[in-house]
């Protein structure tokens, strides 16, 4: 099929959404499609075989968008609109493909041009915006609301991400028969990086420790990757540092992601707690490094304080193969187990306990560990991403080569082999 998709996101930048977009992209590729992606003009291009990246025009000043719902996201939307409407127009499509709020523009442009619409369903808009804190205002949340229902209803085929979503579908769409709505969890991406070994891995591992300040003497090491947004809950993690370093006194704590500013913010709750001594916050990293600091990793946390959506970072911490500690929202549970985690109390006390708990129990870390990379192979493989991608597209229809006009057809791009596969730093 020939594919027209609008991603509303800053394509290639390491956050979950992105790397959703990324793989979907991937999984399309793998199995002979064309995209034509019209998304954000900023961040890093990609070569995938097929695709061929149409970028929107900049706003100026705009340089940056913030994760989740922000007020960048109003002009950058509207110009997205504008970018893909002349592909429409002079470009002959078989499906329109949309992320996020981009689900709008995929209801309108597909009934303007008769194209079947798949609704790549990432999270529940409108709650999104009250868990963001971007309003309280009832006005705005009722109109995001009806937003969702258009989008729901506009929907041939709607991919959704997590379980929960189905409840959001259900209200809002409830004559949508099940067999329009494909539930695909996100891939353990990191590909082979993730449990790769041999004499440059290792010399890559140790210059990451020597970047970040690790001596023979230190350790354990936990790692966080992903934003530094505040329901990420890392006010949660460092306040069970002291706890932890109390027995573990050379444990050092790696932080992969955040801004400038909420980078800062963090650092200022370790130096309140003493704990800065045992911090690291390298920042936001390239995508390519992330499966090396998963490797640095004794384990692997996550702190999540509120929220529905399943980070994408979990399904990469099970491919990696070390002991989790998550805490027991919905948000982490939705696919963590105890067979797979020390799933404890969204509390920092909660969070010092299981650490503690796996840090002083190598046997029951190693089982965890074996059932978590167990679990990724058999349930979360690229192989079965693409197979659900493959039964979503087969609701679409066959090509129909018979839309009305003179259109020339996208071009397939240039084949390119697929650039290492990201693994989530921001959800």
């Amino acid at each position: 099929m020939k594919i027209l998709m609008i991603a509303p996101v800053p394509f290639v930048e390491p956050r979950g959404a992105v790397f959703q977009v990324y793989d979907r992209l991937r999984a399309l590729s793998q199995l002979g499609h064309q995209v034509d992606l019209v998304t954000y003009p900023i961040g890093q291009d990609a070569s995938l075989p097929g695709l061929r990246i149409h970028r929107a025009w900049g706003f100026p000043g705009l340089k940056r968008v913030k994760v989740g719902p922000s007020a960048a996201k109003f002009p950058l939307d509207a110009l997205l609109f504008l970018r893909a409407l002349p592909l429409l127009l002079t470009h002959r499509y078989d499906a329109i493909h949309t992320h996020l709020e981009a689900g709008f523009f995929g209801a309108i442009l597909g009934w303007l041009f008769r194209l079947p619409h798949v609704y790549d369903m990432h999270d529940d808009l409108s709650e999104q915006l009250v868990n963001a804190r971007f309003t309280k205002s009832r006005l705005l949340i009722g109109l995001m609301e009806n937003v969702e229902r258009l989008i729901l209803r506009s929907a041939r085929v709607i991919i959704y991400v997590y379980p929960e979503l189905r409840q959001t579908i259900a209200r809002f769409a409830p004559k949508t028969p099940d067999e329009r709505t494909v539930l695909i969890y996100n891939t353990a991406v990191g590909g082979e990086a993730l449990t790769a070994s041999g004499s440059e891995v290792e010399a890559k591992l140790a210059a990451m420790r020597q970047s970040l300040d690790l001596g023979p003497s230190d350790g354990p090491v936990l790692v966080y990757t992903g934003t530094f947004e505040g329901y990420q809950g890392l006010n949660l993690l460092v306040g069970s540092m002291p706890a932890v370093l109390a027995q573990h006194p050379g444990a050092r704590y790696v932080l992969v992601g955040g801004l400038a500013e909420q980078i800062e913010q963090v650092r200022g709750w370790a130096q309140a707690a003493g704990m800065e001594h045992a911090l690291r916050l390298p920042g936001r990293r390239p995508m390519e490094e992330m499966p090396l600091y998963m490797r640095l990793a004794d384990v692997l946390v996550s702190p999540r304080a509120e929220g529905t959506n399943t980070p994408l970072k979990l399904f990469s911490y099970l491919a990696a193969g070390k002991p989790i500690v998550a805490t027991a929202i919905h948000s982490n549970t939705q696919v963590l187990t105890p067979q797979v985690a020390e799933l404890v109390a969204p509390t920092a006390e909660g969070l010092a306990q299981g650490t503690l708990h796996v840090l002083g129990d190598a046997g029951y870390a190693q089982w965890m560990s074996a059932n978590a990379r167990e679990l990724a192979a058999r349930e979360y493989s690229f192989d079965a991403f693409v197979r659900g991608v493959a039964h979503a597209y087969s609701m679409v229809g066959p090509p129909s080569g018979k839309l009305p006009g003179k259109h020339a057809a996208p071009d397939a791009g240039v084949d390119a082999q697929p650039i290492p596969t990201p693994v989530e730093t921001s959800t």
